[in-house]
């Protein structure tokens, strides 16, 4: 009996989708050894990227339907940006537009763009529509156009895509459905009741989750190989910190013209750069021997394990639905170690402490190990006693912990560990970026408390 791995292979998807995905579930087989690998196949041809883009948004439907979270449907075949009538895509579409009105895609001209797809964007009194063409009619007259046109105008489509896909993963409100979280253990540190129904007397728990999960640090020689693998540079700065650099997607400026990236990738973060910027700054490329050596000392010094804070809303949520931000709605599962299992509405680290204050939760603050990492990771401010913020600021492009308002007890503050610095010829006061930060701020509260 062959036990081996098979791969579907899709060729010509077609304009029924759920052809397709049925196609595709004929590849399972009972007491199969293992599921089969799916692979769409396309051309250089972009506008078949429409008939997978359907399929993209009918699994995810699919996921939706049978098990709650949409990133379960296409099983890992796809992507965010494969699925090209999202809402993402829909913002992407209308930022295209607006980039062809005004002149800025240089390379295709209004009258040339209306003329090709049939598709007006311009109303009878002179400026932009306001009902533009929908998504749909958009990717099907893509379809008529030369194919050096398509691709001209769908990479341009698509990297505005993709800049709205990262832009709301960097905000923390990116939509997936439900997310299943895995670490190496949950645990609940407090459990508050806000809310229990007068007649079913079902509650509404706040929960403040530890969540410990390990490090996944490549090794030097782990790196050596992804650059090459990706085409990638080994670059140092000047504080000896190791970082490989490949290729990204661009941004498009104010004028509509391309700026290049590359994304930098260090042993605990990875952030996109544009090149310009990268050039102008202290990082220059090195040898793979230097790299290996700067990169180990860095990974030899980190921790093993990562140690954050999770605020969720359990229970029945209907009725304070309302007091919950609006503008985003994620929703995580998991289970703790000792075996509990949770499904729980997301407060992010801005709105912590409104939501709080609204459930009725307004003499509990976070604790100062939450508040540094929240403020250093998060971009969270936090206001004190006497006027005081506590905030996250770049000087010389590194973060640091800064203490708002707060030169007038400057003094003090030195005293438990504070240092301040001129800057602009203004003194500013900083906590310490240490181990020793979350003390310090605990000190720092007790004296404006």
């Amino acid at each position: 009996m062959n036990r081996r791995r098979r791969s579907h292979y899709l060729l010509e998807a077609g304009w029924r989708a759920d052809n397709a995905i049925q196609g595709l579930g004929r590849s399972h087989r009972t007491n199969q050894a293992s599921a089969p690998v799916f692979r769409p196949v396309t051309t250089n041809v972009i506008g078949e990227r429409r008939f997978i883009s359907t399929i993209a948004r009918r699994l995810d439907s699919l996921g939706a339907l049978t098990r709650g979270q949409r990133q379960t449907g296409g099983n890992g075949i796809f992507e965010a940006k494969d699925n090209l009538e999202s809402n993402y895509a829909e913002h992407a579409l209308y930022e295209l537009f607006r980039q062809i009105y005004q002149g800025r895609f240089f390379e295709v001209p209004l009258g040339t763009f209306e003329q090709m797809t049939g598709l007006s964007l311009t109303s009878h009194e002179g400026g932009m529509k306001i009902d533009l063409p929908p998504l749909r009619q958009f990717l099907n007259r893509l379809l008529a156009l030369r194919i050096d046109m398509q691709n001209i105008i769908f990479e341009r489509f698509e990297l505005l895509l993709s800049q709205q896909i990262e832009a709301a993963i960097a905000a923390g409100v990116y939509e997936m459905g439900v997310e299943t979280l895995r670490a190496e253990r949950f645990n609940v540190e407090s459990q508050e009741t806000v809310y229990t129904h007068a007649d079913t007397g079902s509650v509404t728990n706040y929960l403040k989750i530890e969540r410990v999960q390990k490090n996944n640090i490549r090794t030097a020689q782990e790196m050596v190989e992804f650059a090459v693998k990706y085409q990638g540079r080994f670059m140092v700065n000047e504080k000896g910190i190791a970082a490989v650099t490949i290729p990204t997607h661009s941004i498009f400026d104010a004028e509509g013209g391309v700026v290049p990236r590359v994304l930098l990738v260090r042993p605990q973060k990875e952030t996109r750069v544009i090149v310009e910027q990268l050039n102008s700054s202290t990082w220059r490329q090195v040898s793979a021997d230097t790299f290996v050596a700067a990169w180990s000392t860095e990974v030899d010094t980190l921790p093993k394990f990562t140690t954050d804070y999770l605020h969720l809303v359990t229970g029945i949520l209907l009725p304070i639905w309302k007091i919950l931000p609006q503008h985003s709605s994620r929703v995580f599962r998991l289970q703790t170690s000792d075996g509990q299992k949770i499904l729980g509405r997301v407060v992010n680290a801005h709105d912590i402490q409104t939501v709080r204050e609204q459930l009725g939760l307004r003499n509990q603050v976070l604790s100062p190990e939450e508040l540094v990492k929240l403020v250093l990771n998060q971009r969270y401010t936090q206001q004190l006693p006497g006027g005081i913020t506590l905030r996250r600021s770049f000087i010389a492009s590194e973060p640091r912990i800064e203490l708002v308002n707060a030169i007038s007890l400057a003094e003090r503050l030195l005293a438990v560990g504070c240092f301040t610095e001129i800057i602009n010829w203004q003194k500013r006061v900083f906590i310490p970026v240490s181990d020793k930060a979350p003390a310090i701020l605990a000190a720092v509260i007790e004296i404006l408390g």
